[in-house]
């Protein structure tokens, strides 16, 4: 019964916190577009934004002097 004391109030502090952030987030506009951000991950994303191999960054390395040749 005494563990009651503490249960309640904290349960209380959970419930409060957690509608205050469901709040906080509506009022802020969170939920506002919920399609766009949904279907945005199907596209791909245009192909001049992805370099191709042998565009890339290490295509300059050039090897070290002692190693093996592939």
């Amino acid at each position: 019964m005494e563990s009651l004391y503490i249960l309640i109030p904290i349960a209380l502090l959970f419930i409060l916190t957690a509608g205050s952030l469901l709040f906080w987030a509506v009022s802020d506009g969170q939920f506002d577009d919920l399609e766009n951000a949904a279907s945005s991950i199907l596209f791909e994303e245009p192909a001049a934004s992805i370099p191709s191999p042998q565009e890339g960054a290490n295509s300059d390395l050039q090897p070290s002097p002692g190693a093996p040749e592939t």
